[in-house]
């Protein structure tokens, strides 16, 4: 079965799929992404991830392509046309097709929008076959990381380095204070040495992860209490456990960084208790229905 792709306004096999080389996302990266779970059909807290999407395109000046109502039927659709149930969605708008130059095209042009879907491998069940290494580096993205943004060279530079060092993710810190921001993809967080669960307070640095958020309203309607404070390397190498949160990640326990193990360097039980927390989200939670 050919992949079906959702681009600008119909639904082509991804093999013929193509973009104008003079649409703006091409040429300088002027768009916003979105990239959202697929679970038994289910697309994991979508409301945030299209709320963010929005938000994202109003801090650049770009409309949405179309009201959200329609946005999710095409969603489905791309799903549906796909045969797929357990899937990662990506979803990119652009500022759209003009003559090559920096500023706003003179006369507006219709935004961009590129929808795809594929398949993954199931939810993982097994925490400690989920645990994974990561490397530090210093943060050089532009100031603006709140705006998902399709500007991510500084982002595939640090994923690459951590492969090439046999890590899954490179956490950032500021060079000038040595303060952590987040990973290259993922929102970061420690059990720091005194027990805390703790992640950076959200403004311009860090982007306002969806997942993140979904994870904040379950600790609070568990009770479980968490700290939105900024932490620094040595905090993070002191730290009891250390984990990661994305659409992809999901609570990943992260137990080694820079070599050297986080805590004893097995999977703690915070981030045991967080990852079957959030496993429930995922799967059930009436919170999260579409």
């Amino acid at each position: 079965m050919s992949k079906i792709a959702y681009v600008n306004g119909r639904y082509v096999r991804q093999s013929d799929a193509a973009v104008n080389i003079e649409d703006r996302g091409y040429q300088f990266g002027d768009g916003i992404y979105e990239v959202v779970h697929l679970y038994a059909g289910r697309y994991v807290d979508e409301a945030l991830h299209l709320a963010r999407l929005e938000r994202s395109l109003g801090e650049i000046r770009l409309p949405m392509p179309m009201s959200r109502a329609a946005l999710s039927l095409v969603l489905r659709e791309v799903a549906r046309r796909n045969r797929v149930t357990e899937g990662l969605l990506y979803m990119q708008v652009t500022r759209g097709v003009a003559r090559r130059d920096h500023p706003f095209p003179a006369k507006p042009v219709p935004p961009a929008l590129v929808v795809t879907v594929k398949r993954i491998p199931p939810y993982p069940t097994d925490i400690e076959k989920w645990q994974s290494a990561c490397i530090t580096l210093p943060d050089l993205r532009w100031a603006r990381r709140d705006i998902k943004s399709t500007n991510l060279l500084p982002n595939v530079l640090a994923r690459q380095a951590a492969r090439e060092q046999g890590a899954i993710e490179a956490i950032l810190y500021d060079e000038a204070t040595g303060m952590v921001t987040e990973g290259a993809a993922t929102t970061f967080w420690i059990v720091d040495a005194q027990g805390a669960i703790r992640t950076r307070f959200q403004d311009q640095v860090i982007l306002p992860g969806c997942t993140r958020a979904a994870l904040m309203a379950e600790l609070k309607a568990a009770g479980i209490p968490w700290d939105e404070r900024p932490f620094s390397l040595e905090d993070l190498r002191a730290a009891r456990e250390a984990f990661i949160t994305s659409a992809t990640s999901f609570v990943r326990p992260i137990t080694k960084v820079d070599g050297a193990p986080v805590g004893d360097g097995k999977v703690g039980p915070v981030v045991r208790r967080l990852f079957e927390l959030f496993a429930r989200h995922v799967k059930g939670d009436l919170r999260n229905a579409a």
